[in-house]
């Protein structure tokens, strides 16, 4: 895997993957940014959640689920100290479909979350990282 970061100006940057996508990043007005892209750590936390969401849906998916949304609130505590770094991060599951397995959605979130999700893996030695699933109202299969 590659990827490339090209500083443009201030303190904005293009970020552009291997597979040919970009996102351009930039830093808060405090710290000489324009407020023109996300931040770095919104980055980590949005890969966290979207790593994880993907795992969850192909597992659904393959378990025959019929889910129709996959959602993933996150929020994270930081550091006080530098270097800021995620000391807690809260992932909050939301899930809606049509007869989908209560048992299924809530093993296909612990399995990313604690075993599949790269991004989970490689912080769970630093972060305290925690799980809970919503499943939307009239999406479990009640038989």
């Amino acid at each position: 895997m590659q990827a490339r970061v090209k500083w443009l100006d201030h303190m904005s940057f293009v970020a552009e993957s291997g597979s040919g996508h970009s996102i351009v990043l930039d830093g808060s007005e405090d710290h000489g940014g324009r407020n023109l892209g996300i931040r770095p750590m919104e980055a980590v936390l949005i890969g966290l959640g979207t790593c994880s969401a993907f795992d969850v849906v192909l597992m659904l998916k393959k378990a025959r689920q019929n889910v129709r949304d996959c959602q993933v609130l996150l929020e994270a505590k930081r550091a006080d100290a530098v270097p800021a770094v995620f000391t807690k991060v809260e992932m909050v599951f939301q899930i809606e479909g049509t007869d989908l397995s209560e048992k299924q959605v809530t093993r296909a979130v612990s399995l990313s979350a604690e075993k599949y999700c790269s991004v989970a893996k490689m912080l769970e030695e630093t972060v305290e990282i925690t799980h809970r699933v919503e499943i939307a109202p009239g999406s479990i299969d009640e038989a």
